[in-house]
């Protein structure tokens, strides 16, 4: 685990955090979505144009785009394939529509901008290690973890500074503002930087806060050396409630940062998913109790970065009778009202669009034959104006 030990933070990754994003008047919302067919104005593969059209008609504030770095450059001798090919399935499920990766999203993002005439600003997310970059195996892991999820190596450190400047370039040659920054994915989670512990014990200390600690201060002296404005947005957390002997709480978490990296946040993210018994944990209750106990994170302003209802139990299958659906839409019309009286949230994001069959909560089916009623939820949100009074009213069949 010696590669997990925090290094020291580079000058340039001194430098203030932007300001502050104001209050906005209404709760905006966002969206993931990887597939660009799904994004692109322009014409698209058979089997995409309707549902395209019912995602534009979310009018989304902001788009997280993730960039998974373990399979974009598994040579480090050649550098990251930010147009690596991909055949526009579903996990094998049609419709399909090829596509050039990260390049191709970007430009679907920029064609959409231009249409839109503004909205999805992108907020970049990276995760995955490469076989290259990762550490051996050691601590408290599960079953089946893999060098993706493993602390990064200083040569592996050397590869995600470059990554974050080949999107910086692709970010200026496809038009594209790349301000918002998030360094890691659900750092706190054993499924992307494992292990969270040495020994499988709740008193052993956390050691991903110190891994994260790296990741930022790289990213960060690559941004402060960037000439546009950049901003980092700094947790992404899972939203653990209480600390297992594989997963880190979010107030541990957060307690543990070096204040050189917390106190760099212009914005902190949050996870917290929509449970149909409403018995979800207050993730970002705790988050906000956190950031309260350290000076320079007092206040900071939060990103529901990932919420969405059906199944978030990997591999277990979203009920689909309408008695479920209508509980289900009604449960995240509720957790959307909650957020919306928070003055600490900023904006909410919804994950996904079209839904992964190995994480069942977005908002079409996976094979794009059916819009779940809790899609009309997502779409009076988008469609409310910022001076309109209160949350807008719940759609039929999400009543509850």
């Amino acid at each position: 685990m010696a590669a997990a030990a925090p290094v020291p933070a580079p000058a340039a990754a001194q430098a203030p955090p932007g300001p502050v994003p104001p209050p906005p008047q209404r709760l905006p919302i966002g969206i993931s979505e990887n597939n660009p067919w799904l994004i692109d104005p322009g014409p698209v593969p058979d089997g995409f144009g309707p549902w395209r059209d019912r995602v534009a008609a979310l009018h989304p504030a902001r788009y997280r785009l993730f960039v998974d770095w373990s399979t974009l450059q598994p040579d480090p001798k050649v550098p990251v394939d930010l147009a690596q090919p991909n055949d526009g399935c579903l996990r094998g499920l049609p419709p399909c529509g090829a596509f050039a990766g990260v390049r191709d999203r970007l430009r679907a993002v920029a064609a959409r901008q231009r249409a839109d005439g503004g909205g999805w600003e992108v907020v970049i997310v990276l995760q995955g290690v490469p076989a290259w970059a990762a550490a051996p195996a050691g601590g408290c892991e599960r079953g089946g973890t893999d060098y993706r999820a493993r602390p990064i190596t200083e040569a592996g450190l050397a590869g995600y500074q470059a990554l974050i400047r080949g999107l910086l370039a692709l970010g200026r040659q496809e038009g594209v503002a790349l301000r918002w920054w998030s360094p890691f994915n659900e750092p706190n989670h054993p499924g992307f930087i494992s292990p969270q512990r040495l020994r499988c014990s709740v008193r052993s200390r956390s050691r991903s806060p110190a891994v994260y600690t790296r990741l930022v201060r790289a990213a960060q002296a690559v941004l402060a050396a960037d000439p546009a404005p950049h901003d980092l947005v700094l947790g992404e957390l899972a939203g653990y409630g209480n600390p297992t002997r594989r997963g880190t709480r979010v107030a541990e978490f957060v307690d543990a940062l070096p204040d050189d990296v917390a106190c760099a946040a212009t914005v902190w993210a949050q996870h917290e998913y929509t449970q149909p018994d409403r018995r979800q944990p207050d993730a970002v209750g705790e988050l906000e109790r956190a950031l309260d106990a350290r000076p320079c994170t007092r206040g900071k302003p939060i990103w529901v970065t990932e919420t969405g209802v059906g199944r978030t139990r990997a591999g277990s299958a979203r009920p689909a009778d309408p008695a479920a659906q209508e509980a289900q839409c009604a449960a995240q019309a509720a957790l959307l009202e909650h957020f919306d009286a928070d003055p600490r949230v900023q904006a909410v994001f919804q994950f996904s669009v079209r839904e992964d069959t190995a994480y069942p909560v977005g908002l079409f089916d996976p094979r794009l034959t059916r819009a779940y009623p809790v899609y009309d939820l997502w779409k009076a949100w988008g469609a409310a104006r910022p001076t309109d009074p209160g949350p807008p009213a719940r759609p039929a069949g999400c009543s509850g």
